[in-house]
């Protein structure tokens, strides 16, 4: 997940563009106040040579001086918002408006990076990984039902595995088009093959394409973020960036849970990591080829209360790789 020094620059020169767009729109929007309310101009010139004096006379010691300009440039300023207001513009009009208000389009807060930042780093490492590629075909617009056996009814669920795909297929979607306003977490279980990841990867392309910050993570590969975070007191600070995003993010993928080498460590660490991500109303999906049973085996009382709460999705069929031969 670590950034290049170039990857590093282009998302600044990213920042820096839109500074100067920021300037510019609202240069645009000063020349439109001038020209229907030019008296708005005057106050400026007026509040500007005001300014001036005041930090003039803060060098000279003189602080009952700074009174009265203080004064008087509060006046100008009251004067200059209500003819701004009375025009039928926002009192904000005439500042600089910013597409990140946290960190005014730098990129940076106190010292850190900032949340559209962060955003934008995955952004760039997923366009520029194997996931981006993965998506073009993984995706809703490319899944089939002709694999799901349309002719037996499973006695679990009494339909047919293709019908109930296509139930869960469109509860999925609903999944992504409500993501904004309704915060839901998914487990899909079921055997290998049966289109666990594949669903993760329609419900992530669906989000990615309408800019929301999506993080996918093998079981494995988590709890290496975990441990390295923990232990490791040498790691680079895109590992650090890494681990606060996998908290952060609107949707964490956890594909193969159950995969990953089970022990005190990776079970406190899965505690914390699903349950911060509840209490920051951050959505999460996990797949597995565990059942239900198999999971409370695997894990402690703690993680398995917090992962039932998820919608659980089973998925039945044979292995669909397999049919594709």
């Amino acid at each position: 997940m670590a950034l290049s020094n170039s990857q590093y620059d282009a998302i600044m020169r990213e920042y820096g563009k839109q500074q100067m767009e920021n300037q510019h729109s609202q240069e645009a929007r000063k020349k439109e106040i001038y020209q229907k309310v030019p008296a708005v101009k005057e106050l400026e010139a007026e509040i500007a040579e005001r300014s001036v004096a005041c930090a003039r006379k803060l060098l000279e010691g003189n602080q009952e001086a700074i009174y009265e300009l203080r004064e008087k440039l509060a006046d100008l300023k009251e004067q200059k918002a209500l003819l701004i207001k009375a025009a039928g513009y926002s009192d904000d009009y005439l500042e600089l408006h910013y597409r990140c208000k946290d960190c005014r389009d730098t990129g940076w807060v106190d010292g850190h990076k900032c949340h559209c930042f962060l955003r934008a780093q995955m952004k760039l490492l997923y366009a520029q990984s194997n996931l981006e590629r993965v998506l073009e075909q993984e995706n809703f617009d490319h899944l089939t039902f002709q694999y799901y056996d349309n002719s037996q009814i499973i006695p679990e669920i009494g339909m047919t595995n293709a019908d109930y795909m296509r139930r869960v297929v469109k509860s999925c979607m609903e999944f992504a088009q409500n993501f904004d306003s309704h915060q839901d977490n998914l487990l899909f279980t079921g055997s290998t093959g049966v289109g666990k990841t594949f669903l993760t990867n329609c419900i992530a392309r669906k989000l990615m394409d309408t800019y929301h910050s999506v993080i996918y993570f093998s079981a494995s590969d988590l709890f290496e973020v975990f441990s390295r975070n923990k232990f490791d007191y040498d790691q680079a600070e895109e590992m650090k960036d890494t681990y606060r995003y996998i908290l952060d993010c609107d949707l964490l993928i956890i594909d193969d849970l159950g995969t990953e080498l089970n022990n005190s460590f990776t079970s406190s660490q899965l505690f914390y990591c699903i349950n911060e991500r509840m209490n920051m109303n951050r959505s999460t999906i996990i797949s597995t080829n565990l059942s239900l049973t198999q999971l409370r085996d695997s894990y402690t009382d703690r993680v398995t209360s917090r992962i039932m709460r998820y919608r659980i999705i089973p998925l039945y069929g044979r292995d669909i790789r397999l049919l594709k031969r």
